[in-house]
């Protein structure tokens, strides 16, 4: 806990040096303002903006907000851009001691008709850091789906990015699990973004303003993940006018509706399957479907200006999915899980140069399946309730630093109960407290250099855990189109996940305790961006990254009843390391990208694939792990009605284990009594057939009866009707033993049509 303070007080006592040596650069100018979207008034988050004659230039951070805190007085073009955004320009003049609030407005592409310039300047890339890609919640509606639109089978898309399964939105970045990853809705904490038993994410397109995904080397403000962070903001709705969209899909439909208040905006977002029909025409049919099954979700926002200095915004999500299905004469499963969130923000402008974000949190994960086998119920409960306080602080005393500092802090309650037939056979209630704080300064001391260093301090109350996680990263600016960029840092995790890869709404949270330590890795970096011809992008990135400590449940403990928590767990190691290319075209009639990863992950348990030589345990793939993996997402405008967008994605097999042989043997001579044992070869040591599949998608866009946009959107999900595997089925009653495989998705035509108004 001392270091904790000590390390806030290090950064407090940092800004007020700082703000004291602010003062001498009284003789210069500051500018800064919010950066909107001129049709709607939304902030624009990582917009670029840059003075034409000095080349300097910063972006807008989280909350749309710019600031250039030293300029010399003078006379200066001031140009911004935006991807989908036609460029900015703006003559203005700086006087010596002026401090001026000057917004930006700029305008969507689609409200000009003139060609859009997308500039190559060096601040084009000034939010392209490293491991860090922004997207587009329009490529997200465009890439054809399955049945609908989604956020995580978008990412999953990206290089770095691999899924388990047609079935799972679950995301493995850099040869983590899903529960590597912090999952932030408006600062708040995700705990199971997922629906329909893992088909899809909870994250309604049509109310996501901005999605940021760190893959790697993330900054110190971020923690409690050894891997990555996705970061995504809510709309927070259209402040010039009532505007809203609408979406009937096959799997589910949606609606939005957002407009001005007096003082701010709003935005409600409403989701809903309409399955429904689907399920009950096939019901008696086709076995295993549904008797009954449903999901939803809300997003909301709510924003009040109190002034020009101070911002209110109130955001919430709630969402759950319920089925229940028999499975036999006199068994069946019921579930219900999902997900509520809420944020409470304050957005407080101390001045030009100092800038706070205070945001109070919920979120509330629950887990509550039940199965009935014989009027014998067993039931389990699995719930996270986690209440937190954020508060940061940005300063800029001048062009050359950025200091970042801040504190988070709350409580976890972690519950998971289990019972057969009425009686408890599993309790356990963790309520620990955590406290994290961090600094950053980002130096530019030239056009060329940008260093970032800070360190993150951990308390976690639960085994009394402190760790401290230092980040430092180095960019040079080869030429004024090409970066090198180099990152290191550590990181550390309080939680595990319990998980399935082929279904997600089993999933259960632990946390660290008595006897089970953190788990804590280290990751390097290094990368190369480019802009090899105007509107291209070229990425390079090589990495590395260790895994200690690595706790999960003990797959060998048959019943955990009485055991001490520590025994539940077995404990191990992993590492990851591989290389990514990223080709990006941004202009023209072709737009899109192209990727490859090569990817290795491995993990090292006590007592799995030891060798017999040397009596060690040796590394292993985990099922997720594909060491090869192109993907491919293109979008080809044909007229102005008319868009034509192809994905396509090739991987390498999944790892599973191989059975070696059966052996069967007389366990009781008096009746014949068999017992059945079997062997396996080393864990994940054989591979699936590759992956690969192709989705092709057609989209109309014309008017809707004069009163808004419409779209038709026509999809055919796995065009050549690839038979990918899912995994093997032995029928051990066969000698020998039979094989089938159980494949993935076949070809699927899916229909959507949206209006927007």
């Amino acid at each position: 806990m001392i270091k904790i303070f000590s390390g806030s007080v290090i950064g407090l006592s940092l800004l007020l040096t700082l703000l004291t040596f602010s003062s001498a650069t009284g003789q210069n100018a500051a500018l800064s303002g919010y950066i909107k979207d001129a049709s709607t008034g939304e902030t624009l988050l990582g917009a670029n903006v840059i003075f034409l004659e000095t080349m300097k230039g910063t972006s807008s951070n989280n909350s749309g907000f710019y600031v250039f805190s030293s300029v010399k007085p003078g006379t200066y073009t001031l140009v911004s851009t935006y991807v989908g955004y036609n460029r900015y320009e703006q003559e203005i003049t700086l006087k010596p001691g002026d401090d001026i609030t000057f917004d930006i407005e700029l305008v969507p592409e689609s409200f000009e008709t003139e060609e859009v310039i997308i500039t190559a300047d060096q601040i084009e890339q000034e939010k392209q850091n490293v491991g860090r890609i922004d997207i587009s919640t329009d490529i997200i509606k465009d890439i054809p789906s399955v049945f609908e639109a989604d956020v995580f089978r978008s990412i999953q898309l990206l290089p770095g990015v691999k899924s388990a399964s047609d079935f799972s939105s679950g995301l493995y970045i850099r040869g983590g699990g899903p529960d590597q990853t912090l999952i932030l809705l408006d600062r708040t904490t995700v705990y199971n973004p997922s629906h329909f038993f893992g088909f899809f994410s909870t994250f309604n397109p049509s109310a996501i303003k901005d999605i940021q995904l760190y893959k790697g080397g993330y900054p110190a403000k971020y923690g409690g993940r050894l891997g990555s962070v996705l970061d995504i903001y809510n709309k927070d709705g259209n402040r010039n006018r009532t505007a809203g969209d609408f979406t009937v899909g096959f799997l589910a439909s949606r609606a939005t509706i957002e407009g001005p208040t007096n003082s701010g905006s709003y935005m409600l977002a409403v989701r809903r399957s309409t399955i429904e029909p689907i399920l009950s025409a096939l019901e008696g049919s086709v076995d295993g479907i549904p008797e009954a099954f449903y999901f939803y979700d809300v997003n909301g926002k709510l924003n009040y200006d109190i002034n020009s200095d101070n911002k209110l915004s109130l955001g919430f999500y709630t969402g759950a999915d319920y089925v229940r299905v028999p499975f036999a004469d006199d068994a069946e499963a019921k579930l219900r899980y999902g997900n509520v969130t809420g944020s409470l923000n304050w957005t407080h402008l101390f001045s030009s140069r100092l800038f706070s974000n205070i945001t109070l949190t919920t979120s509330h994960y629950f887990n509550e399946p039940e199965l009935s086998l014989g009027g014998t119920p067993i039931e389990q409960e699995n719930t996270v309730l986690d209440y937190s306080l954020r508060a940061d602080l940005q300063y800029l005393p001048n062009d050359e630093h950025e200091i970042e500092t801040g504190i988070w802090t709350g409580r976890n309650l972690l519950r998971f109960n289990s019972s057969f037939d009425g009686e408890e056979t599993f309790s356990s209630r963790i309520a620990p407290m955590y406290l994290s704080a961090y600094v950053q300064d980002t130096w530019r001391p030239s056009l060329k250099w940008k260093f970032t260093g800070g360190v993150l301090t951990n308390y976690f109350s639960e085994g009394d855990f402190v760790r401290v996680d230092p980040r430092i990263s180095v960019e040079h600016y080869l030429t004024s189109k090409t970066r090198l960029q180099l990152a290191f840092g550590g990181y550390s995790q309080f939680l595990t996940l319990i998980t399935n890869e082929a279904f997600s709404g089993f999933d259960t949270w632990l946390t660290t305790g008595e006897g089970v330590s953190p788990a804590y890795g280290w990751q390097y970096i290094a990368g190369l961006k480019t802009q090899p011809f105007e509107s291209y992008r070229f990425d390079v990135e090589l990495y590395y990254r260790t895994m200690e400590d690595l706790f999960e449940l003990d797959p060998r403990v048959p019943d955990v009843a009485g055991l001490p928590y520590s025994d539940i767990f077995r404990f191990g190691e992993g590492r990851a390391y591989g290389v990514e290319l990223f080709l990006q075209k941004g202009m023209g009639d072709l737009t899109g990208f192209v990727g490859y990863t090569f990817g290795v992950s491995e993990r090292k348990f006590p007592g799995v694939n030891v060798n017999p030589e040397t009596g060690k345990e040796r590394y292993y793939s985990p099922k997720y792990d594909r060491t090869h993996d192109i993907k491919a997402a293109l979008t080809y405008s044909l007229t102005k009605s008319w868009d034509i967008t192809t994905t396509f994605t090739y991987a390498t097999g999944q790892a599973y284990t191989l059975p070696a042989s059966r052996s069967q043997l007389i366990s009781d001579p008096f009746t014949d009594e068999v017992g059945d044992f079997f062997t396996v070869q080393r864990v994940n040591d054989a591979r699936l057939p590759a992956y690969h599949r192709m989705d092709i998608g057609a989209t109309y866009k014309h008017s809707f009866f004069g009163v808004g946009d419409a779209e038709l959107q026509i999809q055919v999900i796995n065009v050549y009707n690839r038979s990918n595997v899912w995994f093997y089925q032995y029928d051990f009653n066969e000698n020998p033993i039979d094989r089938s495989a159980i494949n993935l998705l076949p070809t699927i035509p899916n229909l959507s049509y949206s209006v927007t108004f």
